[in-house]
């Protein structure tokens, strides 16, 4: 099955808290390139961030709700 990156983060906190708002909707994801993120912050530029990764038949649904929960945030 292809994964699709579907956001990108400098810091693992935003990336398991958008995650798990995702894991909640049942979407199917996990984080890329975390580990070496967070072990080595520099790597961030290199890697691209932690990527979080959805199946490609979920990447629709994903978007949207991201686009949804960053709607939200800004309404606070």
């Amino acid at each position: 099955m292809k994964l699709i990156a579907v956001r990108s983060y400098d810091d693992y906190i935003s990336a398991h808290i958008i995650m798990g708002r995702l894991k909640e909707e049942y979407i199917n994801c996990y984080l890329q390139d975390e580990n070496s993120v967070t072990t080595i912050p520099f790597l961030s530029n290199i890697t691209g961030g932690i990527k979080l990764m959805v199946p490609e038949p979920q990447a629709e649904r994903a978007l949207e709700l991201l686009q949804q929960f960053e709607q939200d945030q800004t309404h606070l």
